[in-house]
């Protein structure tokens, strides 16, 4: 008699590993909700999914980040996360008047708590959002840098056109 294979398990009998798919939140830890939403509020148009005395939700279509209340950490040096905006200049004259300083490389800052936030372009990078997902949005016509499309071909995720 054969023995099946569970969902748990490869083809190999070998306890199966889950794919890592993407990142649905972040969490930023911040000294006052009230602050923190005004000042990313400078810096982005969006959508607050939703808030309690702890935390504050923004919605960036089909993921959000989760401004928690309660700073527990020292600043961010290295450690950061990527913010993906369709334009970054407005963002780069935003900071700029409001005296953040820029760090290193591209487009790089602390927030008022410490963490350090890089924006990056969506057109000059891989990730990428469904094209129902950029309509919702209202930003179907974003189109991918050649340098990276090129980046999600070499891994056959060449973008329909």
């Amino acid at each position: 008699m054969a023995t099946r294979k569970t969902a748990s398990e490869n083809t190999l009998g070998k306890p199966r590993k889950a794919r890592a798919l993407g990142i649905n939140h972040v969490v930023l830890e911040v000294g006052d909700l009230d602050e923190a939403l005004a000042f990313y509020g400078k810096l982005f148009d969006f959508t607050l999914r939703g808030r309690n005395p702890h935390n504050a939700f923004i919605d960036m279509g089909d993921q959000f980040i989760q401004l928690r209340l309660g700073k527990s950490q020292e600043a961010d040096g290295a450690r950061h996360f990527g913010f993906v905006v369709d334009d970054r200049e407005p963002v780069r004259c935003a900071l700029l008047e409001m005296g953040v300083e820029l760090l290193e490389r591209g487009l790089n800052f602390r927030d008022p708590w410490g963490n350090r936030v890089e924006v990056v372009p969506y057109d000059d990078i891989q990730f990428t959002k469904a094209a129902h997902v950029l309509r919702g949005m209202g930003i179907a016509d974003l189109e991918k840098s050649p340098e990276a499309i090129a980046e999600l071909s070499k891994k056959g995720m060449t973008p329909e056109a």
